[in-house]
């Protein structure tokens, strides 16, 4: 790919001095359509009064349709924004006392090449037609509702001014579409019950509609936006000529039951493991509309078992892996609950860490029984949710509220000696207390908010006083815009205050978060009488994101080295501070060559508290979508300055090498029945001390409108001469064992998507995943900081090293005795995880699941190749198998 690679950024550098020459004129033109106001549309609707409301079948014959004009006039938004778009669309609005109904024609002389791909619900393949409802007016926050040319549905919930568009929201309502002479059309009745918005006499409401036109990938609009004004929602045009309409309080009742059948190898002599189990559970979840603007969601004995698997994965450096929330109930309106320590523009900022992180509610039980040799033991995989309640929503003063509640039961590990059983306690009964609030003002353009989360536990009996008693933490967070939205400062400041018993704060000090116990950190030290910790982080930004071709974003963002999110939160690393830098350029108008271009230039720099540069890197990227719609980005990266507090675990501070690195992506056009999309990266050190590459190739194919087929391969390459083993106590002191890995990982995720009708679907996601990892050339850091690579380290000889049965002995003087003696770290570990998910939504709002997963996880023979290992760890094995049948039905009262 270096050919390819080169010649992109060659070009795309002459692209760029190009677009400076020329840019002056542009600039000017775009300069009077940037600066111009653009006049907001306004829509008038009718009250359909004694009329009977229209039949939704998407034929828009019924007679009251005649109470109201047409509006259309729509405007090209992409590729070739303030343009005429291929087609027009038109739409109408009529209401109720309980419904708001849009019916809506969008032209195509062409009727037979409409493109009716099918998908499950927020699926939004083919021609779409999408309507946006800002019913709180406040300009941040609206409801989506879209319609494919074949019938199907989405919705999602947008926020932050459409940074945040939500699709796990999913609201009763009711849509169909019809394909006729002069294009297609669809009709949507949405229940006033799934809207929130004032109890004034006469309302008005913003509005925007978005159509796609598949066979040009053109979006056009019925409020136009120029592409480089800022935000979305506050774009909107207006619908007026809503009158004396109530408020309806939401009421819906979803109880649920849940068969579930479990079989798997059965294990010999495991009284708990023999070969299958069955189950029957019932829930409750349930929605209550407390005023027209907040609900209160509950949920009693929530049931996941239909949420798809997490991928595979394996972290070398010791650190938490992030995985994203998929469980319904904690899903839907995340948004508000959200605190983003440090998320930005630029890059290496920590983006994932957050004071709220939902799965730790229901995590895997964090104790384990004492048990004697001959003895087995049964863990519950997950942690019961007794019940848990989330009160959430905007009012229509600029209010956002959200309040979580949640008790997790106490869990018991059983062990069994000989039909002698007791049970021991590996998860306490927990309390976990989430709450948010922001207020906008300013006319919507400034926020100020804040948050408070609590985390306490019952009881930590002997073995669980290594958890923390009780967590707390609060935040400030705040954002001014200015200039029409085109510039912003924002920031947040956190604080953190942990409890617990003198070993649960002395395991916090020492975790690999911080390491308070680093031998040469003066600014640190392990005090094992503490009983508390507190720390603070935060964050603050200036940028400008509209306006023209240019935006940019700098910022600071810090972590002290006592800050612990941990307990109901996500934190990667503490005792840091980091400045960021991100300016960027991109194409307002297509050529003949890009349809889009977007050019970024990234650096920033860490330091320690006690001042130490850790790192300094710099970044340049670009993406392209070209004019035949593929998609390419490629970046690189130079990190001169390279120091971690984390690598030896506690030990000194390693110095490492500096590096370069870049990644590059190419995608074929996503209209097509058949594309092909290629990603990889890779990073070297200067002195070839560690070289890793990753590559992902794959395609997807949709041979008719029903039915897409996507597999994607993954490989991966870690060789790293100085790769961390383990801190060893010897007569000399502590050897901070390294050695040299040899990395392999292979994995392939295939999915399958089927769609018997909009409401009917069939869903198949699997992969196959093998790491391997041997090592060889083993050693120890002597000198951590120097410069030189070879410096660092004393590297034991064949004659120092002996292996016998599965273990290393060192010999470090040669005078015949043992110093010390390690485990074989070489590894090969293999998983195979599939779901398949029949999802029948036999009427709105209430759903049948029938559910199939497999699971297989095994250690495989590090010696073995990669095709090797995964043909004898997973084929002829006999894989655990889940079956689940759950059936809901929603009550709206």
């Amino acid at each position: 790919m270096r050919s390819p690679t080169l010649f992109l950024c060659v070009y795309l550098f002459s692209y760029f001095i190009c677009a400076q020459e020329t840019s002056r004129s542009e600039n000017q033109a775009q300069e009077q359509d940037s600066t111009e106001i653009v006049p907001k549309k306004i829509y008038v609707t009718n009250d359909i009064g004694d009329e009977e409301p229209p039949a939704v079948d998407g034929l828009l014959n019924d007679s009251v349709w005649n109470r109201v004009e047409w509006t259309g006039d729509y405007i090209e938004n992409q590729p070739d924004e303030n343009t005429s778009p291929s087609y027009q669309t038109k739409f109408k609005i009529v209401y109720d006392s309980k419904n708001l109904y849009i019916g809506v024609r969008c032209y195509d002389a062409e009727p037979d090449k409409i493109i009716k791909r099918l998908s499950r619900r927020d699926g939004f393949e083919g021609d779409w037609v999408e309507f946006n409802i800002d019913s709180y007016h406040d300009k941040r926050t609206a409801f989506s509702f879209t319609v494919t040319a074949a019938g199907v549905k989405g919705d999602e919930f947008i926020s932050n001014n459409g940074n945040n568009w939500d699709g796990s929201w999913n609201p009763i309502w009711y849509t169909k579409s019809n394909i006729d002479d002069e294009g297609w059309t669809a009709e949507l009745r949405i229940p006033l019950s799934q809207l929130k918005f004032s109890s004034a006499d006469n309302q008005v409401w913003g509005l925007q509609s978005t159509r796609r036109f598949f066979r040009a990938e053109e979006r056009s609009l019925w409020q136009r936006k120029p592409i480089d004004q800022p935000g979305w929602v506050s774009e909107f045009g207006e619908l007026h000529g809503l009158k004396n309409i109530e408020p309806q309080k939401q009421l819906e009742i979803q109880p649920y039951t849940v068969a579930s059948s479990e079989t798997y190898e059965a294990e010999v002599g495991n009284p708990f493991r023999d070969g299958s189990e069955t189950d029957i559970a019932f829930g409750l979840d349930a929605k209550i509309g407390i005023t027209n603007d907040l609900t209160l969601d509950l949920t009693m004995n929530p049931d996941f078992g239909q949420v798809e698997a997490d991928p595979s994965a394996i972290a070398l450096d010791g650190f938490q892996i992030f995985f994203r929330e998929q469980r319904p109930f904690f899903v839907e309106n995340k948004n508000i609950f959200d605190f983003n320590v440090s998320r930005s523009e630029a890059g290496n900022t920590f983006g994932s860490d957050n004071v709220f992180y939902s799965r730790r509610i229901g995590r895997s039980p964090q104790g384990y029984p004492n048990t004697n040799e001959g003895e087995f033991v049964e863990i519950p995989d997950n942690t019961q949710i007794i019940g848990a309640a989330k009160f959430s929503g905007k009012t229509e003063n600029g209010w956002a509220i959200g309040v979580l509640e949640s008790v997790t039961a106490k869990k018991y590990a059983t062990i069994d000696n000989n039909g002698d059983r007791r049970r021991e306690v590996v998860e306490p009964l927990t309390n976990y207390f989430v709450g948010r609030a922001q207020k906008d003002f300013n006319d919507r353009n400034s926020y100020v908010g804040g948050v408070f989360t609590a985390t306490n536990r019952d009881n930590l009996t002997e073995g669980l006083d290594f958890l923390h008693k009780s967590a707390y933490t609060g935040g400030l967070d705040f954002k001014h815009q200015w200039k029409d939205r085109v510039w912003y400062l924002g920031g947040n400041v956190i604080l953190s205050h942990v409890q617990g018993s003198e070993e649960a704060i002395q395991n916090t000090q020492q975790s690999i978060t911080r390491l308070f116990q680093r031998v040469d950190a003066e600014h640190v030290e392990v005090d094992e009488d503490k009983t508390s910790l507190t720390g603070s982080g935060g964050n603050i930004q200036l940028g400008k994101i509209g306006d023209g071709h240019w935006r940019f974003e700098t910022g600071g963002t810090w972590r002290s080295p006592e800050l612990e999110l941990n307990d109901i939160g996500f934190q990667r690393q503490a005792d840091d501070i980091r400045h960021y830098t991100w300016v960027g350029y991109q194409t307002l108008k297509p050529d003949s060559t890009f349809r889009r271009v977007g050019i970024n230039y990234n650096h920033w720099s860490a330091w320690d508290f006690a001042g130490n540069q850790n790192e300094l890197r710099f970044n340049t990227n670009s993406w392209q979508n070209w004019s035949n719609n593929w998609f390419s980005n490629v970046g690189f990266n130079y990190a001169p300055i390279r120091y971690s507090n984390f690598a030896l675990r506690g030990g000194p501070r390693l110095r490492l090498t500096p590096e370069v690195s870049f990644w590059n992506g190419i995608g074929t056009d996503g209209r097509k029945k058949l594309r092909f999309n290629l990603f990889h990266n890779g990073r070297k050190a200067l002195d070839n001390s560690m070289r890793r590459y990753y590559v992902e190739f794959g395609f997807r194919y949709q041979p008719i409108d029903a039915l897409r087929i996507s597999i994607f391969p993954e490989y991966s390459i870690n060789n790293d001469k100085l790769q961390y083993i383990s801190n060893i106590d010897t007569d000399d002191g502590v050897r901070y064992l390294n050695g040299q890995i040899e990395q392999r990982t292979l994995s392939m995720s295939v999915r399958l998507n089927f769609n018997i009708n909009p409401n009917l679907t069939v869903q198949y996601w699997g992969q196959p995943f093998i790491s391997r990892g041997r090592y060889s050339n083993f050693k120890h850091v002597t000198n951590a900081t120097a410069k030189n690579f070879e410096d660092r380290f004393l590297q034991y000889n064949a004659q120092q090293v002996s292996f016998l049965d599965d273990t290393y002995s060192v010999d470090e003087n040669l005078d015949g005795n043992t110093d010390f003696s390690f485990g074989n770290p070489d590894f090969s570990f293999v998983q195979f995880r599939s779901n398949l998910v029949v999802r029948w939504e036999y009427i709105p709002g209430s759903e049948i699941f029938l559910v199939w997963s497999q699971d297989v996880s095994q250690s495989g023979n590090p010696s073995d190749g990669l095709l090797t290992g995964l043909n004898d760890n997973i084929f002829g094995q006999t894989p655990q198998n889940i079956f689940l049948l759950k059936a809901t039905y929603r009550f709206v009262l």
